[in-house]
């Protein structure tokens, strides 16, 4: 039965906001240097013709979500151009509902065909794949969830509960085969953590050219004022979880870079690391060697390995990996192939036993990832994608409201400080890691609580307007 709090979007804005890094990030075999944020306000109305706006924006990490031999720009360029076909998209007639309902029917009924008619345009160039429509779509997606809580005078984490939701999470999510979860009755606020703590441990990121002693640097570091060494950032910030990038095809490189980071961590204030190996690695073997030796050499290391993230390459359906033997020895986290609920259930059967939610692969997606993972025991971590300006907000109340294995990575403070200077007048605790946290206390008030009437960023012209907006 509909509701009389029911939306739809009408119109939609959308802005691109470009940002250049102070170090290079590298992804598996690419190196980023700068990045466009795609940002999109969309306007929705109820039945009885209430209106409320909404905001969403995450990096179009081109590196991350299509790893490929075509030079970045067409990459970019195509993204940006699904991003502006999406914004028409999004102001089609559609049946009204609660942002999780709306969202899920757009993602699953529309946005495949969508992406079918780009990548029929690109015959003769590689498709965008279904990640970078995801990430595409997640800023619009994001955007009306916002909406939803603004129009409703509610946080948006108040509002997944029968009071606002059509149908419960069954409409959507099918337990594994001989689990004894059940969907039936249940919404996403029986699988959230309320109330939320307002301070997160914050992971920082050791990337693939980042100097971690003072050998290693060349005099082109940036002399802005923020720290380029490890033992720096550890000594400023408080760190005590430290992400480490690594290669996935050079075992000796990864296993050093390792234990240098490690030794270093044993040497400060670190209490735990993660080794991610970017989706690389195609042999359990590499990554258990790797592991194995460190409990016999490094014993003290291999203890504050918390987990390992995405060795193997994302297209799960087509890398049918057995992967029990690295659970077995860390917790593993699947990352760039859990798409959504369908994959972390096939993932789950191969040997995965956590996954990574991230905000950029849509703010519904992630909610029924986070539903389904809790009801079948999985744990959770919550990763970045280099979130600056308003992307950092949803990113770490998703964090704060999953119930994480150990806090948020967040990592835009690192890469491009600069560029969230108007949203960190607002929330300064969430763009500066303070004793190794993240503080939420300034998000309040309805939406994701970004106050963006308070910020005193001048946006460029929108790229895109469409609809009544």
């Amino acid at each position: 039965m509909a509701r009389r709090t029911d939306i739809k979007p009408i119109g939609v804005e959308l802005y691109f906001l470009p940002v250049e890094t102070r170090m290079p990030l590298k992804f598996g075999p690419e190196t980023l240097t700068y990045v466009t944020c795609a940002r999109a306000r969309v306007r929705v109305t109820d039945a009885a013709g209430c209106q409320a706006d909404g905001w969403g924006e995450t990096p179009l990490s081109v590196q991350w979500v299509w790893p490929s031999s075509l030079s970045y720009e067409e990459r970019h360029a195509a993204m940006k151009a699904f991003c502006e076909r999406l914004a028409e998209a999004w102001t089609a007639p559609m049946t009204p509902g609660h942002p999780l309902e709306v969202g899920h029917a757009f993602t699953s009924e529309r946005l495949p065909g969508l992406l079918a008619a780009c990548n029929a345009g690109r015959a003769e160039h590689e498709p965008m794949p279904w990640l970078g429509a995801l990430v595409c779509n997640s800023v619009f997606d994001q955007a009306l969830h916002d909406a939803f809580g603004n129009l409703v005078g509610k946080p948006v984490y108040e509002t997944y509960c029968a009071e606002y939701m059509n149908c419960d999470l069954s409409a959507y999510l099918t337990p594994d085969e001989g689990s004894p979860a059940s969907f039936a009755g249940k919404y996403p606020d029986d699988y959230l953590i309320s109330p939320r703590p307002n301070r997160l441990p914050a992971w920082h990121l050791v990337g693939g050219k980042d100097p971690v002693k003072s050998e290693e640097l060349t005099g082109e570091e940036p002399d802005d004022g923020y720290p380029v060494l490890l033992r720096d950032w550890i000594e400023r910030d408080g760190l005590t979880c430290l992400k480490v990038k690594l290669r996935g095809n050079d075992p000796a490189w990864d296993y050093d870079r390792l234990v240098e980071v490690g030794r270093i961590a044993e040497d400060t204030s670190v209490l735990w690391l993660t080794a991610d190996f970017n989706c690389t690695v195609t042999d359990p073997a590499y990554v258990n060697d790797i592991l194995d030796r460190l409990m016999s050499e490094h014993p003290r290391l291999w203890q504050m390995i918390l987990y390992v993230e995405q060795p193997f390459p994302y297209d799960l359906e087509e890398n049918r990996i057995d992967v029990h033997s690295v659970s077995a020895r860390k917790p593993l986290f699947m990352d760039e192939s859990a798409h959504d609920w369908h994959l972390v259930k096939l993932g789950r059967t191969l040997g995965w036993t956590g996954v990574a939610l991230k905000t950029c692969k849509t703010q519904t997606g992630a909610l029924l990832t986070l539903c389904w993972a809790k009801a079948h025991g999985m744990t959770l971590m919550v990763q970045d994608l280099t979130n600056p300006m308003l992307a950092q907000i949803p990113h770490v109340l998703l964090a704060a409201h999953a119930g994480t294995i150990m806090g948020v990575e967040t990592n835009a403070s690192q890469f491009y400080p600069e560029a969230s200077l108007p949203e960190a007048q607002v929330h300064p605790g969430l763009y500066q890691r303070l004793h190794g946290t993240v503080d939420l206390r300034t998000l309040s008030g309805p939406g994701f609580g970004y106050q963006v009437e308070q910020m005193s960023r001048v946006l460029p012209d929108p790229v895109k307007r469409v609809g009544d907006i």
